[in-house]
């Protein structure tokens, strides 16, 4: 069957953010920080996609030069940005959870602010070069810092190359660079202007969650996306970043009142490439037809002879097969019309930015911290042909519904024309916080607020049959104002020992990803969308002994009236679409316990331990509504002009996809006087699970689409033990790393070395339910053979993996 529909809107399902290392887990946001447990969370547990307290990287706020980095469609930070800068980007500030800071008012995860400022950088040239086996194989970094010259100027420059043929997972090309360059200028002792700017390119191959059927075929490394082309690999799945930026700051500095006046503009593209398939079969090896799954499951009974026949035609070739495409597209009846064409969905968007932060000193026990910012952006989004594949046009038309994507363009479109979709996403935000801090000799306290207002568009550039009335043009404006409160209170019983205690009211709006139900197709957004409501308390004990540094913390964080989209394809057992899935009115639920601990046991060796106990689960049932093209013909369901309300989902005390819920970490580490090291983590992982599929749990799984009443045999004990949350096994993990430093006729030489994962331990890092299936017959017969067609999908870690690296500093 053709599939348009599904290739068009994948990129933005939760099965695809595991693509983007950087905003899955949060390990570049801790990595500023010394506490134990975080660093434990940043360079260990990260490796199965653990989130501190189960939060993603949009609950916690990172500046680039107090300018804010967290984007506008899903609240996260996109930390290739400044990939490769590591030189230039150590310098960092970063305040844990719901603690006052300086810099904004922040969220749960905590704010992390970058300073590139030259003037703190240690004067001189370094140079480094690294291996590896994990996404690049080879790095090259060189970076200059003049430091301060007496007439007060200083700059800094810094650029890398990364690159690898092959990842890990096979398949997988990465080839990035960075570029930095910044200047300095003290024009007297109180104040300075400083310029950045930076230009990052990242361009990858991107893998799949898979199967365990497929993962029994061809193991964890396998990638269904890519093929040989003319004795080279070729990724159909292409993901490619390149954006600048500017940040022009300056800073006053003195003795009561300091001030960072900040504006940025930043600028680039966004592209991920992927196969459309056009009346055509579906070139993805592991599509269900082509799998034994499909004849072990089918509806007339399991056919063993043609199993096996597609267990070995898989095993034969379980790539893509590029001279298929190329030749399927020649053949004659076609007319010149494409069965297959490459395509990238393309983002081109710019973020204006201005922020000023100031610290009011009163005295010694007074502090006022106060900030406003505004952001701006606009975004260009649209589908481009890349490669027609021999062909010589492609038809723009919707495949299910025979409708025209832009009815006012050409409906023949070649190499380089948009097609599909094209629209402008817009949004603005203008916040301000005001915060006092209090000290005395042993108590410490902090009251913040915050106030904000977002407002959304979206503007339409084609105009699409299927939405003759509001595809085309500007939306009316969707606005949130919003008002927030956090406060703290530390106590310190001695030297030694102190307790804290903070806690937050937010009141958030919802990211522009979650607002438009289909922006690719019309203006439409989620009726009553409202801001999402965030409690959040936590509470700390510190140590800090001669030889014993400690931190136990306890938190308790729910999130309310939360609104989610999702796509995908579902077959009812009418009929079959591509739909949106929009959860209103949902409510989570994050509670835990994290220690970090380190002994120092001699002056040469200590030992670390973490640990992170969490239950991270759903805190009621969501609403439910189903939208699908109204034109479709193939589904029956055509309530209220292609929408349908599902009720309530019933997910509640359902467990989140959040990674681990339960982590520990033990580590042991030498230090030797003569400058080298060598240390060692074990870490167990475990109470991991799959993300779940919203409408299996509504009332309409159990409804026979034919006669509209419940299956007979959908009893609640049936259906639980269907339903039941697929929990991935616990695993150990040990990593080893070393070092050695060297000074030579004034020069630094330094090696790092690291080995993860040294026994080669197979592990699902994180899955999800598939949702095909839309009824309980029919899921239930996908199981009866016990390797059911849409079963979960699985991300699997890297097995053994090094890194080595050499530096020279002169």
């Amino acid at each position: 069957m053709s599939s348009e529909k599904v290739a068009q809107l994948v990129t933005l399902t939760e099965a695809d953010l595991a693509d983007e290392e950087d905003i899955v887990t949060s390990a570049g946001l801790l990595q500023a920080t010394r506490d134990i447990y975080l660093q434990r969370a940043a360079f260990d547990f990260s490796q199965a996609f653990f989130r501190v307290r189960g939060y993603d990287s949009s609950n916690g706020l990172v500046l680039l030069n107090g300018i804010s980095m967290n984007k506008f469609a899903d609240g996260r930070p996109q930390w290739s940005n400044w990939g490769g800068l590591n030189d230039v980007t150590r310098n960092q500030e970063f305040t844990l959870g719901l603690k006052s800071s300086k810099h904004a008012f922040g969220g749960l995860l905590g704010i992390n602010n970058i300073n590139t400022r030259p003037s703190i950088l240690r004067p001189g040239l370094r140079l480094s070069s690294s291996i590896s086996n994990r996404t690049y194989a080879g790095r090259l970094m060189t970076t200059f810092n003049s430091g301060k010259s007496e007439n007060g100027w200083s700059y800094s420059a810094s650029g890398s190359r990364r690159w690898a043929k092959n990842g890990f997972i096979d398949g997988t090309l990465y080839d990035a660079y960075s570029a930095y360059c910044s200047l300095e200028f003290d024009y007297n002792d109180k104040n300075t202007v400083h310029l950045t700017a930076i230009l990052a390119s990242n361009r990858r191959g991107r893998s799949s969650a898979i199967t365990e059927e497929v993962f029994d075929l061809v193991g964890k490394k396998y990638n269904p996306y890519w093929g040989i082309q003319n004795g080279k690999i070729r990724n159909s799945r292409e993901r490619k970043i390149r954006e600048a930026m500017m940040i022009l700051n300056h800073y006053h500095a003195s003795e009561k009142f300091n001030l960072n006046t900040g504006i940025a503009y930043q600028f680039g593209i966004e592209a991920r490439s992927r196969l459309g398939y056009y009346d055509a079969p579906n070139p993805d090896p592991t599509y269900y037809r082509y799998l034994p799954s499909f004849y072990l499951n089918s509806p007339i009974g399991a056919n063993l002879f043609n199993a096996a026949l597609a267990r070995e035609g898989f095993l034969i070739n379980p790539q893509i097969f590029w001279a298929d495409l190329y030749a399927s597209n020649r053949v004659r009846e076609l007319n010149g019309r494409a069965a297959y064409i490459l395509y990238e969905d393309i983002i081109e968007r710019d973020v204006f930015s201005l922020n000023s932060t100031g610290r009011l000193q009163f005295n010694q026990a007074l502090e006022l911290n106060f900030g406003i910012s505004f952001r701006k952006t606009h975004s260009k989004n649209y589908a481009r042909i890349r490669d027609l594949l021999d062909a010589e046009m492609h038809l723009d038309v919707d495949p299910f519904s025979n409708t025209k994507n832009d009815l006012k363009g050409s409906l023949e479109k070649v190499t380089g024309d948009l097609f599909n979709y094209n629209y402008i996403l817009g949004a603005k935000e203008i916040r301000g916080f005001l915060q006092v801090r209090a000290s005395k000799s042993k108590w410490d306290t902090s009251i913040s607020g915050n106030i904000v207002a977002t407002s959304y568009f979206r503007k339409g550039l084609f105009l699409n049959e299927r939405y003759p009335e509001n595809s085309l043009g500007e939306s009316e404006r969707i606005q949130f104002s919003n008002f927030n409160l956090k406060g703290g209170v530390t106590y310190r019983i001695s030297g030694r020992h102190w307790v804290a205690a903070h806690a937050m009211m937010l009141n958030r709006a919802p990211f522009y990803q979650n607002v438009y139900v289909n922006p690719r197709e019309h203006n439409g957004s989620v009726p009553n969308i409202k801001s999402e409501k965030i409690s959040s308390v936590d509470v700390n004990y510190y140590l800090r002994l001669p030889d014993l540094i400690a931190r136990v913390t306890g938190f308790y964080s729910r999130f309310q009236r939360g609104t989610d989209i999702n796509f995908f394809f579902v077959d009812s057992g009418l009929g079959s679409d591509f739909v949106q899935e929009v959860l209103t009115d949902l409510d989570k639920l994050h509670m835990g316990i994290e220690m970090g601990m380190k002994c120092q046991i001699s002056s040469s060796v200590n030992l670390t331990l973490a640990a992170s106990v969490g239950r991270y689960l759903y805190a009621n049932n969501p609403e439910i509504q189903i939208n699908f093209d109204p034109s479709d013909p193939e589904i029956e369901l055509k309530a209220n002009e292609g929408k349908l309300d599902l009720g309530k989902a019933n997910l509640k005390n359902l467990k989140l996809g959040q990674g681990p819920q339960k982590a520990l970490s033990f580590g042991l580490e030498y230090r030797d006087p003569k400058y080298w090291w060598i240390g060692a983590t074990a870490n167990y992982l475990a109470h991991n699970y799959a993300s779940i599929s919203s409408i299996q749990r509504t009332r309409s799984f159990y409804l026979n689409p034919e006669s509209g009443q419940a299956f007979p045999e959908a009893t609640p004990e049936n259906v639980s033990k269907l339903l039941r949350q697929r929990k991935m096994d616990d695993f150990y993990l040990l990593n080893i790393t070393a070092g050695k430093s060297w000074r030579k006729k004034g020069k630094y030489i330094s090696i790092f070395a690291n080995v993860n994962n040294v026994f080669d331990v197979s592990y699902r890092s994180g899955g999800y339910e598939q949702s095909r299936n839309g009824n309980y017959a029919q899921l239930a017969r996908d199981n009866l053979s016990g390797s059911p067609s849409f079963a979960p999908k699985y991300w699997y870690g890297f097995g053994r993996t090094y890194f080595l690296n050499l530096a020279i500093n002169f």
